[in-house]
């Protein structure tokens, strides 16, 4: 899982490798419809037409389809949840909170926030692969407050599903070796089920070539630190043009595996923690 500042982040800015802005006009045009179409399901829901409301959000998918290319390129053509491009198959616009029908831990569905099916901050982009088996889930902890249209509180909830937006939640995960992800060492039983369940619901670990891919980066990241070790001890004992190239070598390639744009950079930043190799670890902090 990726953190993405989708919170400061706009359609317009000119600062997103891959990204051609979009012109205020654009913008504003496109958050007017979303209004616009908030407005016609208001309607729909205060005259108790569900299956209506629900047959205006999906006819207007196209809508929260055209940020799909601007969400890809904030991760960087990145999966937010997987972190992979071609491995957790074809990109979905998914909605953190699912906009028609939101399922419990056990099943049991409740109504969803069909008000936010064209909020864009609503909006994550998640490999399909996940996102089929994810569905409508969104569980909540027991006890935890429930926002409905009349009674709003989405940041008074507290659910099961971890959020790329929130870098609380992208620091409860880490990885082992085996290409798995775990949850971070030291975190509550509540978090670590968040991790789990998470987990669990996007095939992050089921979907092997996913754990495969990882595995490779950690193997790789690992092999670079024996190396920039070796390399280490030998310029120790004085000049070594050989050892220093290896060590600039070294560098380049950490810096490259760990690059935010690169693939599971994540795990590779994980690898370079549980190793503690100290000025490997600068080039990430």
């Amino acid at each position: 899982m990726i953190f993405i500042d989708l919170e400061h982040k706009r359609p317009t800015d000119n600062d997103i490798p891959g990204w051609t802005p979009w012109t205020q006009a654009q913008w504003d045009g496109w958050l007017a419809k979303s209004a616009q179409l908030v407005t016609a399901l208001e309607k729909l829901q205060a005259a108790g037409k569900r299956d209506e409301r629900n047959a205006l959000i999906d006819a207007n998918s196209a809508h929260w389809g055209a940020l799909k290319e601007w969400l890809l390129a904030l991760s960087g053509g990145k999966c937010w949840f997987s972190e992979v491009r071609d491995l957790y198959s074809h990109y979905d616009v998914e909605h953190f909170r699912p906009k028609k029908q939101a399922k419990t831990l056990d099943g049991t569905e409740r109504d969803g926030y069909w008000w936010l099916a064209f909020d864009y901050m609503n909006f994550r982009v998640c490999g399909n692969v996940g996102n089929r088996k994810k569905g409508g889930w969104f569980p909540l902890q027991q006890g935890s407050l429930c926002s409905t249209f009349d009674a709003r509180c989405e940041e008074s909830e507290a659910p099961y599903l971890l959020d790329p937006i929130d870098d609380d939640d992208v620091s409860l995960i880490a990885f082992d070796e085996e290409g798995k992800l775990i949850p971070m060492p030291g975190s509550s039983l509540w978090e670590q089920e968040r991790v789990s369940e998470t987990v669990k619901r996007l095939k992050l670990n089921e979907h092997v070539p996913l754990a495969e891919a990882r595995r490779s980066v950690w193997q790789k990241v690992d092999a670079l630190i024996e190396d920039f070790q070796a390399a280490k001890a030998k310029c120790a004992g004085g000049k070594n043009p050989a050892a220093k190239a290896k060590l600039l070598e070294v560098r380049a390639k950490v810096r490259e595996l760990t690059h935010r744009s690169a693939e599971l950079s994540s795990v590779a930043r994980w690898c370079l923690q549980v190793r503690n190799e100290p000025q490997l670890l600068k080039l990430v902090a």
